[in-house]
C-alpha cells in the first residue's frame, strides 16, 4: 500500500471534541488540534491551537492505549498540562468511572513526559501560542482510520465519561483543575501544584 503525505494529516474538529468538553455548548475554534502521523519510526507531531472553550483550555481528546503500550512525548513549543489516569480494574476489566491514580503534570518546551502502559492521557495547551509535541506512539497505517483514530488507542471510555477525571480550566488567569462529576471514585491524586476549584 502506498501512503501519500496527505494520508498522514488529521485534524480534531470542535464537532468531535464536543463529546469530551466540560461545557459542550460553549463555542470553540473550528479545529482544536492537528496530528501528523509518522509512527514510531518518523514520530508523530501534534499542534494545538491556543485558546479555550468556555473556561476549559484546548486539549487533546484523550485515550487509553490497548495492550502494554507505552509512549514518550517531547514538548517542542509552548506550555501545557498533561493529565494521566489509570482506571480501577475488576477481574481485569477497567471501570470507566473509577480511577486508581490521577496525575496532572505541568509541561513546557524542552520537557519530555513518559506515558506508562495502562495510563490514559491527554494534554491541554495553557499557553498563548501554539503548543507542539512529538511522540513515538506506533501507527498501523492498515487500520480503518489510522491517522485520526488509530487502532492502538481506546477513545470510547473517555467519550463515555465526557473526558478525564478533571478538566483543565483557566481560573484568575492561570491553569486550575475542576472535577468531572461523572467519576464516582478517585483513589490517588497528584495535582502537580495546580489549584482545584
Amino acid at each position: 500500500m502506498v501512503i501519500g503525505k496527505q494520508d498522514h494529516l488529521a485534524v480534531r474538529t470542535h464537532e468531535k471534541m464536543v463529546e469530551v468538553l466540560k461545557n459542550p455548548d460553549a463555542p470553540g475554534p473550528e479545529v482544536h488540534y492537528y496530528m501528523i502521523r509518522g509512527g514510531s519510526d518518523m514520530r508523530n507531531v501534534t499542534v494545538w491551537e491556543p485558546g479555550k472553550v468556555g473556561d476549559e483550555y484546548i486539549k487533546t481528546y484523550g485515550h487509553y492505549h490497548i495492550g502494554q503500550l507505552d509512549e514518550t512525548y517531547w514538548f517542542l513549543l509552548g506550555s501545557g498540562v498533561a493529565l494521566q489516569q489509570k482506571l480501577v480494574e475488576i477481574d481485569g476489566v477497567p471501570q470507566p468511572d473509577r480511577v486508581a491514580e490521577f496525575k496532572a503534570v505541568p509541561v513546557k518546551s524542552g520537557d519530555s513526559l513518559y506515558m506508562p502502559p495502562g495510563y490514559g492521557h491527554l494534554v491541554a495547551n495553557v499557553g498563548t501560542t501554539y503548543m507542539v509535541t512529538a511522540d513515538d506512539s506506533p501507527v498501523d497505517f492498515g487500520d480503518k482510520d489510522p491517522v485520526s483514530m488509530p487502532g492502538h488507542a481506546d477513545y470510547e471510555m473517555v467519550k463515555k465519561m465526557r473526558g478525564f477525571a478533571y478538566y483543565v480550566i483557566e481560573h484568575n488567569g492561570a491553569p486550575a483543575l475542576v472535577k468531572n462529576p461523572l467519576y464516582t471514585e478517585i483513589q490517588k491524586e497528584d495535582f502537580g501544584g495546580l489549584p482545584v476549584m
